[in-house]
């Protein structure tokens, strides 16, 4: 078994239980994301050792711990990849990789683990990991490596089981913890791998109660990660700094590049901190508080008296899973270069169990077969003419099952009335548009359909499709990057700056030809 493959089965695990992790996830806020940032943390080493040149085991080590804290998501993923780094450190090492190394590579994974929390709390994930280490010292190291992690599914899940009693939070809730329940799915992973076994069906979702469902909001907005890379980094003054700004603070790293995580209200001043002392990337932020809300309405879609689907016309994995978290329930693939047909989207609407659909082009070519599909539906078909991806996502957070398709379109319209909508794509051609002249290969960017800016540099022509829309007061950009497209770091520190009260969410679409679409309310 090879690192390769050993990332491989850790990943296939958790993308199997990722929604269900998700919807356990009460603690340390209930924003429904865990599931989804183990998975993306996960899938970065994946491609890290997909891609790597290195074939001795030290080297392969080094390149996956690096691409776990470049690659960690919220705070599950950077304590993930703490856990990683100290795995990794022995594993690096060990000759030959037997029971006995496996166990020293727990301890060491635990240790790690604990070190970066600055106030460790049981119950977590860091209970499930300090277990597993006690569970794999304990056990007769005269077995082989993959016999022992067969053993340790079983301690694992085990701990996961007891977290519940540990935290009032998850007891409250009736759930065990979604980091611990993560990890589980790791080790599963790792153990199928490892014995040449598939990877198994992953645990059926629980049915949630009440108080799983209906949490609180946390007490700040915003999650946000980034990185810091520079020389002679201290992560005490790090930690002094960021601590004033909010809480669930993570600093993580060495002096030469660290993994920031905050929750706060100030996601600005916590990338100003960054910036003076290296350079910052991989800048995400979180709005919690939305994504409280949304994990609330997904879970409660699951009801029985669901009156209205939404079918969404969508393109790019990325948007798929946000279209998905919102409520919607059925999907037909299409954009700019690839019209579905009305036969296609008469399809999706029958595939809809509830009795009426809300249909969502999301694209201004798309919209004549939608009302096309809609007249010739089996039942009540309501479309919403949104015209982009922003626009769509934008009208389906006011989205209610339970309302009929009539009364949530009615609502959704209202919505894409107060929506700004731009795009930044690559110019096919040359062109002349709107009294700007495009040559083919620059980057053009629009604003509510409308040439705005045409140039070589990707920031400033970003920049100035975002300025076009805040003329009108905005207090919600969201940012949906394309697949390869350029990092968005410098263009949100920038807006942290110069809009300080602008809430910014940055989500990876994964649409093609349009590196960046927005959407500001």
């Amino acid at each position: 078994m090879t690192p390769l493959e050993l990332a491989r089965g850790a990943l296939a695990s958790l993308e199997a239980s990722r929604q269900r992790i998700d919807d356990l996830n009460v603690y340390p806020v209930p924003d429904g994301d865990t599931g989804t940032n183990l998975t993306l943390t996960a899938r970065a080493i994946a491609d890290a050792l997909e891609t790597t040149e290195s074939t001795d085991r030290p080297a392969l080590a080094k390149e996956a711990t690096r691409a776990a804290l470049m690659g960690a998501r919220g705070n599950s993923g950077v304590i993930l990849s703490q856990i990683v780094r100290g795995f990794a450190d022995v594993v690096g090492d060990a000759e030959p990789f037997d029971a006995g190394a496996l166990s020293r590579a727990f301890r060491g994974a635990s240790d790690a683990a604990y070190r970066a929390v600055r106030r460790p709390v049981e119950g977590t994930m860091l209970t499930v990991i300090r277990e597993l280490a006690e569970a794999a010292e304990r056990t007769d190291h005269s077995q082989s490596a993959a016999e022992l992690l067969v053993e340790l599914v079983r301690a694992g899940e085990e701990s996961l089981a007891r977290t519940q009693d540990m935290l009032d939070v998850l007891r409250d809730a009736g759930v065990v913890d979604a980091g611990g329940a993560g990890l589980v799915e790791i080790v599963r992973g790792l153990a199928a791998t490892a014995t040449g076994e598939p990877i198994p069906e992953a645990p059926p979702r629980e049915s949630l109660g009440f108080d799983a469902i209906h949490q609180e909001l946390s007490e700040y907005r915003y999650c946000t990660t980034f990185v810091i890379e520079g020389d002679g980094l201290v992560r005490e003054e790090l930690e002094g700094e960021l601590e004033q700004l909010g809480d669930s603070l993570l600093v993580v790293g060495d002096f030469t590049a660290m993994k920031v995580h905050v929750h706060t209200d100030e996601p600005g001043s916590a990338l100003a901190i960054g910036t003076k002392r290296g350079t910052i990337a991989g800048v995400e932020i979180a709005n919690m508080h939305a994504q409280t809300q949304h994990r609330s309405a997904r879970l409660l879609e699951v009801v029985p008296d669901v009156k209205t689907e939404v079918v969404a016309v969508v393109v790019g994995d990325g948007n798929r899973r946000l279209f998905e978290t919102l409520g919607a329930t059925s999907f037909v693939e299409g954009g700019q270069t690839m019209n579905p047909s009305t036969a296609d989207l008469v399809a999706a609407v029958e595939r809809t169990g509830a009795a009426e659909v809300v249909l969502l082009p999301n694209n201004s070519n798309v919209i004549m077969s939608a009302e096309q599909a809609a007249r010739l539906a089996g039942k009540p078909v309501q479309v919403v003419a949104s015209d982009s991806i922003p626009a769509g996502l934008a009208a389906i957070v006011s989205f209610d099952p339970q309302r009929s398709a009539d009364e949530n379109a009615t609502e959704m319209r209202e919505v894409l009335e107060a929506v700004a909508t731009g795009e930044v794509t690559v110019a096919s051609r040359d062109a002349q548009l709107n009294g700007l002249a495009v040559p083919k290969g620059a980057f053009l960017g629009l604003a509510d359909g409308e040439a705005v800016a045409v140039g070589e540099s990707f920031d400033e022509v970003a920049r100035q499709v975002v300025e076009r829309l805040l003329v009108e007061p905005r207090g919600m950009l969201t940012l949906l990057r394309g697949e390869e497209a350029p990092e968005l770091d410098a263009l949100v520190a920038s807006l942290a700056k110069q809009h300080p009260d602008l809430e910014v969410d940055v989500q990876d679409g994964g649409q093609p030809h349009y590196p960046l679409l927005l959407s500001a309310e």
